[in-house]
Protein backbone atom coordinates (compact mmCIF):
# COMPACT_ATOMS: atom_id res chain seq x y z
CA UNK A 1 0.00 0.00 0.00
CA UNK A 2 1.45 3.32 -0.91
CA UNK A 3 1.72 6.30 1.38
CA UNK A 4 -0.45 8.52 -0.47
CA UNK A 5 -3.43 5.52 -0.01
CA UNK A 6 -2.58 5.31 3.75
CA UNK A 7 -2.92 8.45 4.92
CA UNK A 8 -5.84 9.49 2.68
CA UNK A 9 -8.57 11.30 4.25
CA UNK A 10 -10.75 12.07 1.19
CA UNK A 11 -14.41 12.70 1.57
CA UNK A 12 -13.70 12.23 5.52
CA UNK A 13 -15.11 14.90 7.57
CA UNK A 14 -12.83 16.25 10.94
CA UNK A 15 -13.56 18.53 13.50
CA UNK A 16 -10.91 20.73 14.97
CA UNK A 17 -11.76 22.25 18.24
CA UNK A 18 -9.35 25.33 19.77
CA UNK A 19 -8.65 25.51 15.83
CA UNK A 20 -7.92 29.80 14.96
CA UNK A 21 -4.37 29.08 16.04
CA UNK A 22 -1.14 27.13 17.42
CA UNK A 23 -1.50 23.20 16.92
CA UNK A 24 -5.20 23.31 16.29
CA UNK A 25 -4.46 25.56 12.74
CA UNK A 26 -1.69 23.16 11.97
CA UNK A 27 -3.72 20.10 12.24
CA UNK A 28 -6.54 21.71 10.41
CA UNK A 29 -4.65 22.75 7.42
CA UNK A 30 -2.67 18.84 7.58
CA UNK A 31 -5.83 16.83 7.60
CA UNK A 32 -7.39 19.28 4.33
CA UNK A 33 -4.58 18.67 2.78
CA UNK A 34 -4.93 15.12 2.69
CA UNK A 35 -8.66 15.37 1.66
CA UNK A 36 -10.67 15.94 4.62
CA UNK A 37 -13.82 18.60 5.02
CA UNK A 38 -12.36 20.30 8.23
CA UNK A 39 -15.30 21.62 10.71
CA UNK A 40 -13.30 24.50 12.47
CA UNK A 41 -14.32 25.67 15.65
CA UNK A 42 -12.44 28.38 18.22
CA UNK A 43 -13.87 30.87 20.77
CA UNK A 44 -11.94 33.70 19.07
CA UNK A 45 -14.00 34.48 16.06
CA UNK A 46 -11.93 36.95 13.91
CA UNK A 47 -8.66 34.84 14.38
CA UNK A 48 -11.36 31.71 13.14
CA UNK A 49 -12.18 34.07 10.38
CA UNK A 50 -8.76 34.04 9.58
CA UNK A 51 -7.36 30.39 9.44
CA UNK A 52 -10.53 29.70 7.65
CA UNK A 53 -9.45 32.15 5.13
CA UNK A 54 -5.83 30.27 5.09
CA UNK A 55 -7.07 27.18 4.47
CA UNK A 56 -9.49 27.89 1.48
CA UNK A 57 -6.67 30.17 -0.11
CA UNK A 58 -5.00 26.47 -0.63
CA UNK A 59 -8.22 25.04 -1.98
CA UNK A 60 -9.80 23.36 0.71
CA UNK A 61 -13.02 25.46 2.31
CA UNK A 62 -13.76 24.88 5.93
CA UNK A 63 -16.89 25.22 7.80
CA UNK A 64 -16.59 27.48 10.98
CA UNK A 65 -18.30 27.76 14.37
CA UNK A 66 -17.64 29.98 16.82
CA UNK A 67 -17.89 27.96 20.32
CA UNK A 68 -16.83 28.12 23.92
CA UNK A 69 -15.92 24.38 24.14
CA UNK A 70 -16.89 24.74 27.97
CA UNK A 71 -20.58 25.78 27.65
CA UNK A 72 -22.39 22.43 27.58
CA UNK A 73 -24.29 21.66 24.77
CA UNK A 74 -22.34 23.61 22.43
CA UNK A 75 -20.07 21.62 20.73
CA UNK A 76 -22.82 18.73 21.02
CA UNK A 77 -25.11 21.14 18.82
CA UNK A 78 -22.39 21.70 16.29
CA UNK A 79 -21.22 18.58 15.62
CA UNK A 80 -24.78 17.08 15.32
CA UNK A 81 -25.58 19.82 13.01
CA UNK A 82 -22.28 18.89 11.19
CA UNK A 83 -23.43 14.80 10.37
CA UNK A 84 -26.65 16.41 9.58
CA UNK A 85 -24.89 18.03 6.92
CA UNK A 86 -22.70 15.83 5.71
CA UNK A 87 -24.18 12.62 7.35
CA UNK A 88 -20.71 11.11 8.57
CA UNK A 89 -18.04 11.69 11.73
CA UNK A 90 -15.04 10.10 10.48
CA UNK A 91 -12.38 12.09 13.35
CA UNK A 92 -12.50 14.79 15.82
CA UNK A 93 -9.78 16.59 17.70
CA UNK A 94 -10.56 17.62 21.18
CA UNK A 95 -7.70 20.25 20.87
CA UNK A 96 -8.69 23.62 22.31
CA UNK A 97 -6.85 24.02 25.55
CA UNK A 98 -6.01 27.20 28.24
CA UNK A 99 -3.13 27.67 30.61
CA UNK A 100 -3.93 27.51 34.31
CA UNK A 101 -0.95 30.27 34.89
CA UNK A 102 2.81 29.53 36.11
CA UNK A 103 3.54 26.76 38.23
CA UNK A 104 5.34 26.80 41.02
CA UNK A 105 9.19 27.59 39.60
CA UNK A 106 7.38 31.56 39.99
CA UNK A 107 6.19 32.52 43.07
CA UNK A 108 2.51 33.29 42.10
CA UNK A 109 2.26 29.46 41.09
CA UNK A 110 3.16 28.11 44.37
CA UNK A 111 0.39 26.31 46.09
CA UNK A 112 -0.32 28.76 48.53
CA UNK A 113 -0.90 31.37 45.83
CA UNK A 114 -2.41 30.14 43.09
CA UNK A 115 -5.24 31.00 41.58
CA UNK A 116 -8.45 29.19 41.96
CA UNK A 117 -9.95 31.42 39.16
CA UNK A 118 -7.22 30.02 36.73
CA UNK A 119 -7.64 26.92 38.58
CA UNK A 120 -11.66 26.30 37.37
CA UNK A 121 -10.79 28.01 34.24
CA UNK A 122 -7.84 25.90 32.95
CA UNK A 123 -9.83 23.05 34.16
CA UNK A 124 -13.43 23.86 32.10
CA UNK A 125 -11.83 24.14 28.61
CA UNK A 126 -8.87 21.45 29.28
CA UNK A 127 -10.95 18.67 30.95
CA UNK A 128 -14.29 19.25 30.63
CA UNK A 129 -14.38 20.94 27.19
CA UNK A 130 -12.41 17.98 25.50
CA UNK A 131 -15.09 15.28 27.79
CA UNK A 132 -18.17 17.41 26.29
CA UNK A 133 -16.42 16.73 22.85
CA UNK A 134 -15.88 13.21 23.19
CA UNK A 135 -18.85 12.50 24.61
CA UNK A 136 -20.67 14.44 21.51
CA UNK A 137 -18.55 12.81 19.03
CA UNK A 138 -18.81 9.14 20.60
CA UNK A 139 -23.12 9.62 19.93
CA UNK A 140 -22.22 9.87 16.53
CA UNK A 141 -19.74 7.01 15.93
CA UNK A 142 -21.12 4.31 18.09
CA UNK A 143 -24.30 4.62 15.76
CA UNK A 144 -21.74 4.59 12.34
CA UNK A 145 -19.35 1.73 13.76
CA UNK A 146 -15.91 3.79 13.10
CA UNK A 147 -14.51 6.94 13.76
CA UNK A 148 -11.56 8.67 15.46
CA UNK A 149 -10.96 11.13 18.49
CA UNK A 150 -7.81 12.72 19.32
CA UNK A 151 -7.55 14.44 22.25
CA UNK A 152 -4.42 17.09 22.96
CA UNK A 153 -2.88 15.77 26.47
CA UNK A 154 0.42 17.53 27.01
CA UNK A 155 3.92 15.73 28.61
CA UNK A 156 2.64 17.85 32.06
CA UNK A 157 -0.24 14.72 32.44
CA UNK A 158 3.54 12.56 31.99
CA UNK A 159 5.51 14.18 34.30
CA UNK A 160 5.69 16.98 37.11
CA UNK A 161 7.54 20.11 36.21
CA UNK A 162 7.92 23.42 38.10
CA UNK A 163 6.59 25.60 34.62
CA UNK A 164 3.18 24.71 34.38
CA UNK A 165 0.44 25.40 37.23
CA UNK A 166 -0.72 22.75 39.27
CA UNK A 167 -4.18 23.28 37.44
CA UNK A 168 -2.37 22.51 33.83
CA UNK A 169 -0.80 19.38 35.36
CA UNK A 170 -4.34 18.22 36.65
CA UNK A 171 -6.51 19.08 33.49
CA UNK A 172 -3.98 17.19 31.51
CA UNK A 173 -3.56 13.97 33.26
CA UNK A 174 -7.21 14.04 34.05
CA UNK A 175 -8.08 14.08 30.41
CA UNK A 176 -5.16 11.51 29.56
CA UNK A 177 -6.93 8.99 31.75
CA UNK A 178 -10.51 9.88 30.42
CA UNK A 179 -9.16 9.08 26.76
CA UNK A 180 -7.68 5.79 28.08
CA UNK A 181 -11.43 5.02 29.94
CA UNK A 182 -12.90 6.24 26.52
CA UNK A 183 -10.86 3.69 24.25
CA UNK A 184 -12.05 1.17 26.83
CA UNK A 185 -16.18 2.13 25.87
CA UNK A 186 -15.45 2.52 22.67
CA UNK A 187 -13.05 -0.30 21.42
CA UNK A 188 -16.17 -2.56 20.47
CA UNK A 189 -17.60 -0.22 17.99
CA UNK A 190 -14.87 -0.02 16.35
CA UNK A 191 -14.28 3.57 17.72
CA UNK A 192 -10.65 4.59 18.48
CA UNK A 193 -9.12 7.49 21.14
CA UNK A 194 -5.96 8.50 21.33
CA UNK A 195 -4.39 11.30 23.28
CA UNK A 196 -1.25 13.89 21.94
CA UNK A 197 1.09 14.92 24.77
CA UNK A 198 2.76 17.79 23.29
CA UNK A 199 6.17 18.93 24.78
CA UNK A 200 6.73 22.56 24.25
CA UNK A 201 5.53 23.85 20.54
CA UNK A 202 5.93 27.59 19.58
CA UNK A 203 2.09 28.24 20.14
CA UNK A 204 0.38 31.44 22.27
CA UNK A 205 -0.70 29.12 25.21
CA UNK A 206 0.76 31.11 28.52
CA UNK A 207 -0.01 34.56 27.41
CA UNK A 208 2.50 33.86 23.79
CA UNK A 209 5.16 33.24 26.50
CA UNK A 210 6.66 31.05 24.19
CA UNK A 211 7.23 33.82 21.78
CA UNK A 212 9.39 35.73 24.03
CA UNK A 213 13.32 34.72 23.99
CA UNK A 214 13.26 34.01 27.76
CA UNK A 215 10.18 31.91 27.60
CA UNK A 216 11.75 29.90 24.99
CA UNK A 217 14.89 29.24 26.64
CA UNK A 218 13.91 28.13 29.65
CA UNK A 219 11.37 25.58 28.15
CA UNK A 220 13.99 24.43 25.56
CA UNK A 221 16.34 24.13 28.37
CA UNK A 222 14.27 21.27 29.68
CA UNK A 223 14.24 19.77 26.09
CA UNK A 224 16.76 17.26 24.91
CA UNK A 225 16.64 18.39 21.13
CA UNK A 226 17.46 21.96 23.26
CA UNK A 227 14.99 23.97 21.00
CA UNK A 228 10.77 24.59 20.63
CA UNK A 229 8.63 22.47 18.34
CA UNK A 230 7.12 24.11 15.30
CA UNK A 231 3.75 24.27 14.71
CA UNK A 232 4.72 21.93 11.79
CA UNK A 233 5.76 19.57 13.58
CA UNK A 234 2.33 18.24 15.33
CA UNK A 235 1.33 17.76 11.62
CA UNK A 236 2.70 14.29 11.28
CA UNK A 237 1.42 12.54 13.98
CA UNK A 238 -2.20 14.09 13.54
CA UNK A 239 -2.42 12.52 10.34
CA UNK A 240 -1.55 9.10 11.39
CA UNK A 241 -4.09 9.66 14.12
CA UNK A 242 -7.34 11.00 11.75
CA UNK A 243 -6.52 8.26 8.97
CA UNK A 244 -6.60 4.46 8.35
CA UNK A 245 -2.66 4.47 8.87
CA UNK A 246 -3.29 4.24 12.74
CA UNK A 247 -6.28 1.51 12.33
CA UNK A 248 -5.14 -0.49 15.54
CA UNK A 249 -3.87 1.79 17.70
CA UNK A 250 -6.45 3.31 20.22
CA UNK A 251 -5.80 3.76 24.28
CA UNK A 252 -2.36 5.24 23.13
CA UNK A 253 -1.05 9.35 24.89
CA UNK A 254 1.40 9.85 22.39
CA UNK A 255 4.18 11.99 23.31
CA UNK A 256 5.79 14.82 20.79
CA UNK A 257 8.25 16.06 23.01
CA UNK A 258 11.71 16.41 21.56
CA UNK A 259 12.83 13.66 24.13
CA UNK A 260 11.62 15.11 27.50
CA UNK A 261 10.34 11.73 28.39
CA UNK A 262 13.53 10.07 27.81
Amino acid sequence: MKAAELFDLSDRVVVVTGAASGLGLAISEVVAANGARVVMLDIDEAALGKAAATIARAGAPADVFVADVGEPGKVKAIIDACVGKYGRLDCVFANAGASGGPGYGKPEGAAEAASMELWESCLRVNLDGAFLTIRAAAKHMKAQRQGSIVVTSSVAALRASALPSYAYHAAKAGIAQVVRVAALELGPHNVRVNGIAPGPFKTNIGNGRMHTAEGAAMFAATVPLGRLAELDEIKGLALLLASPASSYMTGAIIPIDGGTQA
